[in-house]
């Protein structure tokens, strides 16, 4: 494989480039840095440099670090394998770009995975597996799936499954490099959907066709898990993972059903594409039982976090401005983008229902205005009052085609940040 050596420059490009931002010499490239959004600047030269056929490169010089590293490398990656970056800099600067390729790359072929190849149990396991190859006997997990979660009482992923003939499964693990009864720090929850047909309140074959990744959530979290493990994570962490397929069946749940959850929060079914909360509250009641003073979820959620900030930003959403703020400050130190939206206590009440505690939704399209925190709102009724929450609406977590910063499919966005968040 022909290998290209990429560097950095804060020098403008010959006159014969004209305003090219980068240029070419035999086999080697120059990105020409301009001083505004340079991370922006490099991952869009990485994209251009891969779109011209190139499938490795060195990166060289001393103008990398690992920002700019990390920031080419998300560019330069695609759904395909066969592409390689080789880093540049100091040993430890090395190894820190390794680990967090080596979780990248897992939560990528997950979240890029056809509908067919992951099954909720098979996204369970795998999840399982991975982390246990990194993380040996600090860890241990269940997979419940199918009729047992009824008689467990975890209601939402069933019914959200059960229209399927691949059961659903909720996988519970357990990181602990402390002693057995070492108290739990954070619990992770993710949505694990492999497949969102949007049930009876079918989506269109336009917005049905990226569904494979509405289980970013899940690999997000744990993809996050494995590399803070990698980095030496020395504290409890619990990881939920709410897997199921959300089909059409004559056993599938329909509008009008109403769910009785463990807490006893009863919820109507008001759109059975407004599924991922449902099985979310499954996995933030676990989370609660495990008393972590700090609940991290994160999910592809709703399309009005997309509206509200775009495919750059992952939203964020917590009771606490304190949680806010330290989730900001972790998504800074590693060149995330994250951005709070509103989340007030009567957003709890913004989806009536007649005849149960709450519906899942607002029967109008997309859950109607300000959906994105009438959904954190819903979640936050399934959260221990004790408990720290960040709520995670992963809007940048796939890229349906490609763009000027992005190949078409998974961008791993917010697994650092929720890395980060794990550390102290």
């Amino acid at each position: 494989m022909d290998i290209m050596t990429v560097m950095l420059t804060n020098e403008a490009p010959a006159a014969h480039w004209g305003k090219a931002d980068v240029t070419y010499q035999g086999a080697q490239s120059l990105i020409h840095l301009s001083g505004s959004d340079e991370l922006r600047q490099v991952q869009m030269a990485a994209r251009k440099i891969r779109n011209q056929g190139v499938n490795a490169v060195q990166l060289a010089g001393d103008l990398w670090n690992v920002h700019s590293q990390w920031a080419f490398a998300q560019g330069f990656a695609t759904a395909k394998a066969g592409y390689q970056v080789l880093w540049c800099g100091s040993e430890s600067d090395k190894a820190t770009l390794t680990q967090r390729a080596e979780a990248a790359q897992f939560a990528r072929k997950l979240i890029n995975d056809t509908p067919e190849d992951l099954s909720p149990v098979g996204l369970a396991t795998q999840a399982a597996a991975w982390l246990k190859d990194i993380g040996g006997d600090k860890i241990s997990f269940n997979i419940v799936e199918g009729q047992e979660l009824l008689e467990k009482k975890w209601v939402g992923i069933h019914a959200v499954g059960r229209g399927s003939e691949r059961p659903p499964a909720l996988l519970e693990l357990d990181f602990n490099p402390l002693a057995a009864d070492a108290p739990v720090s954070v619990a992770l929850v993710g949505k694990g959907i492999t497949f969102d047909s949007g049930g009876y309140s079918l989506k269109s074959s336009e917005g049905m066709l990226a569904m494979k990744c509405d289980m970013g959530g899940a690999a997000t979290v744990t993809a996050a898990l494995g590399l803070a493990m990698k980095a030496g994570l020395n504290k409890r962490v619990k990881l939920f993972l709410c897997c199921a397929e959300n089909l059409v069946s004559g056993r599938a749940f329909k509008l009008g059903d109403i769910l009785t959850y463990k807490n006893g929060t009863t919820v109507e079914i008001v759109n059975t594409d407004a599924e991922g909360r449902l099985v979310l509250a499954d996995g933030l009641q676990a989370a609660s039982e495990t008393g972590a003073p700090l609940i991290i979820d994160a999910a592809t959620l709703t399309g009005a976090a997309v509206m509200a900030v775009g495919s750059n930003y992952n939203a964020i959403f917590s009771p606490q401005t304190a949680t806010l703020q330290l989730a900001q400050k972790r998504a800074a130190a590693v060149s995330e983008n994250v951005w709070p939206l509103p989340l007030d206590p009567w957003h709890k009440d913004m989806c009536p229902s007649a005849y149960a505690d709450t519906a899942n939704s607002r029967p109008v399209k997309g859950g109607g205005a300000g959906g994105a925190s009438n959904a954190a709102g819903f979640l936050w009724r399934f959260v221990s009052p004790q408990a720290n929450w960040l709520h995670v609406d992963l809007a940048a977590a796939f890229e349906s085609s490609a763009s000027a910063l992005w190949a078409a499919g998974a961008t791993t966005h917010g697994v650092l940040t929720i890395a980060e968040l794990l550390k102290d």
